[in-house]
């Protein structure tokens, strides 16, 4: 029993390892960050508000219906005199009033403004729309950023793994050197020293990665201690064209098509304004009751009940110029929409360029830096096995080890940068991944 009880005990950590330390696709990370991240839930939650005003009743277009009930009552003393001379007098006298009734209001005309609210509020939908585009690109953008750097640090870990496990082989030869009398206790105090100094830089590489681990969990807004592995491979995609990038950019980037909503926004602004000059025409009608009691009077109870109906109509014939202004001021703002408008089309046309030179010198020092790598390791290879045989020093060795640790940073740091350049251009032009 008690064997079972640790086998059974020994399985469930080995799983429970095996859960904390699961690999974590790109894929997965995006869905997750798709369904929990916070900002993307608040662009959508803004954007339900947006469809939620936008309706016939929200523009003007339907009529409203209003129910309305009043009771009053009253203690008087009360005194009258008729026009004959007769005095009618009483204390304490009670009267009361009730109505009630449904009345109907609607603006029928009011110089086409109903329809321009009505398409304002579309219009402010699609904004919300594009906000919320906008808002998937950056996060998504932002987690596939982060994940390739814990591709690249998880490279580094293994580089630096590498060159812990060679100077442990140092410390280790040295040892032994000196034990039989062929080396030197400088040797030994040399290689144990570049021993501690890459056992420090291992630390400090954990720590970082850990750190951006705890940065991605923060952005697929999920439990920050969640500990997880990912993947190796990091592709590149070498054809992008700066031609196309350029036009998907003019057509697709989220910046710009808010700045076209907004031109569309103004100028059914500017539409609204114009039907101030119109004359406005409302119906009413309504079915009322109403009931008094008084104590005193030619009449001591008084009740009627009816429909009542009628048109109403206005126009705005002079209000101090102020017209003339609004007018003004909202062709104002429609110009500065479409000055907004090119204004974004070269700043993306402008970052777009920029960032598609940065990539193409990023892919040219990726290759190179690769070459390199594979130049340091065989450099190193050759350099180890003169060691082994005594015939070169142990600063030698030292500079060909930290070459090929400078020669593999060097090499994963421009595949990443070449990753980043690629991400951000695909931003740029609208791609959702």
């Amino acid at each position: 029993m008690k064997r079972n009880i640790i086998i059974t005990l020994l399985l469930s950590f080995i799983l429970f390892q095996a859960r904390a330390q699961q690999v974590l696709t790109l894929e997965e990370a995006l869905t997750t960050t798709l369904s929990n991240n916070f900002n993307i839930l608040l662009a959508k939650n803004d954007n339900k508000i947006d469809i939620e005003n936008t309706s016939l009743g929200s523009a003007g277009m339907l009529p409203a219906v209003t129910g309305s009930f009043s009771r009053s009552n009253s203690i008087q003393n009360s005194r009258q005199v008729r026009n004959d001379g007769q005095v009618q007098q009483i204390s304490n006298a009670k009267n009361d009033n009730m109505s009630y009734g449904v009345n109907l209001n609607w603006t029928v005309f009011d110089g086409f403004g109903m329809f321009a609210r009505r398409d304002r509020f579309k219009e402010i939908q699609r904004q919300g729309e594009a906000e919320i585009k906008f808002e998937v690109i950056s996060q998504l953008s932002e987690v596939i950023a982060t994940y390739y750097n814990l591709v690249q640090q998880k490279r580094l870990l293994n580089a630096l793994d590498t060159t812990i496990t060679l100077s442990q082989y140092r410390v280790t030869l040295a040892e032994n050197r000196l034990e039989i009398g062929k080396g030197s206790k400088l040797d030994l105090l040399n290689a144990k020293v570049d021993l501690n100094t890459d056992q420090t830089n291992l630390l400090r590489q954990r720590e970082s990665f850990q750190n951006t681990k705890t940065y991605l969990n923060q952005l697929m807004t999920r439990d920050l201690d969640i500990d997880f592995q990912v993947e190796d491979e990091m592709k590149l995609d070498t054809d992008l064209k700066l031609g196309d990038l350029i036009q998907i950019a003019d057509q697709q980037n989220p910046q710009i098509q808010l700045a076209l909503i907004n031109k569309r926004v103004a100028e059914l602004n500017l539409k609204s304004v114009k039907a101030e000059r119109y004359p406005k025409i409302g119906l009413n009608t309504g079915y009322n009751w109403n009931e008094s009691h008084s104590s005193l009077g030619f009449s001591t109870e008084n009740k009627n009940k009816g429909l009542n109906y009628g048109v109403t109509a206005s126009l705005n014939i002079f209000n101090g110029f102020i017209q003339n202004r609004n007018e003004r001021i909202a062709k104002f703002q429609m110009q500065s929409t479409e000055i907004q408008i090119q204004q974004q089309k070269q700043n993306i046309q402008a970052q777009v360029r920029t960032l598609f030179q940065t990539y193409m010198t990023n892919i040219e020092l990726a290759n190179v830096e690769k070459k390199n790598e594979e130049l340091a390791k065989e450099n190193l290879n050759i350099t180890m096995d003169k060691f082994r045989i005594g015939t070169i020093t142990t600063l030698e060795v030292r500079t060909a080890q930290l070459n090929y640790i400078n020669a593999m940073t060097r090499s994963y740091t421009a595949q990443y940068d070449a990753k980043v350049s690629e991400i951000r251009l695909k931003e740029l032009t609208g791609e959702t991944y």
